[in-house]
């Protein structure tokens, strides 16, 4: 069930909107039939946060960390 929460659409607004949730909902559940895992995209990749150098701290840090006056 759709529910508008906020506005007033147009029938032709709420047609589209449908139409576009319904087709998102076809293709997922064809690529459900296909049998095939799913294979996750790219930028959802949690380790693709830990790819970059993380440099620590240098011991004057907590100075540099102050806005200058």
């Amino acid at each position: 069930m759709i529910k508008v929460v906020r506005g007033n659409p147009t029938p032709e607004e709420l047609a589209a909107a449908l139409a576009v949730v319904q087709a998102r909902a076809a293709a997922t559940a064809a690529s459900a039939e296909s049998g095939g895992p799913a294979v996750p995209e790219g930028w959802s990749d949690p380790s693709r946060i830990a790819r970059a150098v993380r440099h620590r701290p240098g011991p004057r840090a907590w100075a540099r960390s102050y806005w200058p006056v």
